[in-house]
């Protein structure tokens, strides 16, 4: 049944004329009349009494109406949710990030979108970039900001914890899969005390540290990021681990070691540390993505904030 065909047996009804109804519709006369006498096929009934002046309902007809009424309502609404939709005064945004991300990326264009968008619900969720993938995949979230190895390219995924030294093991990312929006390429940095031998400096190469203790974020992670950051035959001496920021920046501060910290959580560091760059050679860059599922459709609220993600990025970049 066409919608049409509703509005038309409405406005008849509510006029109780054809002519009335066509003027109103802005259609001939006959045109109405067809119209009327296709929904009669369709309902298999006779919906009005013609009569001398006019039209009244008849009893199909009187039971049709309520309900034709409601229907065209529904529509309307339907219209005008999703306007609001397209135009983002409504709706949801869900999105994950690995740990680091959430230091400061993320956050900035949440909050340049929220500023835009206020009546869109955000949510945000923390995880690893596997579990992010998974998220998607079963559609928890609507984007998803990974990391991925320099080792493995676009291939493949090794997600550093907030320590930038505790690493998950590697990841397939299977491209088929996900769209991979890159946002900026990411080095890790060296935090040193303040009284450290090598505060002063600006560029450190890690053979420097090779009698210095490293402040690591797991005790059975550490290979898989020693082998992507690490110049072949060092290996850093680890005694203390601390899985959270503000432990190991703290062992940090004090002199208890050094340790590897990735550029998008400068903005955590504490005061009483220095941040070092690695030297070329021993740079370590992890390229930073927004991930989205192929062949799902992109809500316009995940398309408006990627713009925002990629101006966030660009204070990193």
């Amino acid at each position: 049944m066409e919608t049409q065909l509703l509005e038309v047996f409405r406005a008849v009804a509510r006029h109780g004329s054809i002519t009335a109804a066509a003027r109103q519709l802005r259609f001939t006369q006959s045109a109405v009349s067809r119209q009327i006498a296709a929904l009669e096929a369709d309902i298999g009934a006779r919906l009005f009494d013609r009569l001398p002046r006019g039209v009244t309902l008849s009893e199909e007809g009187r039971l049709l109406l309520p309900h034709a009424e409601a229907l065209l309502d529904r529509l309307v609404a339907v219209r005008r949710d999703l306007d609001e939709l397209r135009g983002l005064g409504s709706g949801r945004l869900r999105v994950g990030a690995f740990p680091t991300a959430v230091a400061a990326l993320v956050p900035r264009a949440l909050a340049s979108f929220r500023a835009a968008y206020p009546q869109v619900a955000l949510s945000l969720v923390e995880g690893m970039t596997p579990s992010l993938l998974d998220r998607l995949t079963a559609g928890e979230a609507d984007i998803a900001v990974v990391s991925m190895s320099p080792a493995t390219q676009t291939d493949t995924a090794r997600e550093a914890d907030a320590a930038a030294v505790s690493t998950s093991p590697t990841t397939q990312i299977d491209t088929s899969r996900f769209h991979l929006h890159h946002l900026v390429d990411e080095r890790l940095l060296v935090a040193v005390s303040r009284d450290h031998r090598l505060a002063r400096r600006r560029t450190v190469r890690l053979v420097e540290l090779a009698d210095d203790p490293f402040i690591v974020g797991s005790a059975t992670d550490e290979e898989n990021l020693l082998r992507a950051s690490l110049p072949s035959g060092f290996q850093p001496r680890v005694d203390i681990v601390a899985a959270e920021w503000t432990g190991k920046l703290g062992c940090v501060a004090v002199g208890l070691g050094v340790a590897l910290v990735p550029a998008l959580a400068v903005r955590g560091a504490p005061a009483d540390i220095t941040l070092l760059s690695l030297h070329p050679d021993d740079e370590s860059i992890r390229r930073i993505f927004a991930a989205t599922v192929v062949g799902r459709s992109r809500p316009p609220a995940v398309s408006r904030f990627l713009t925002y993600l990629h101006e966030a990025a660009g204070a990193f970049g």
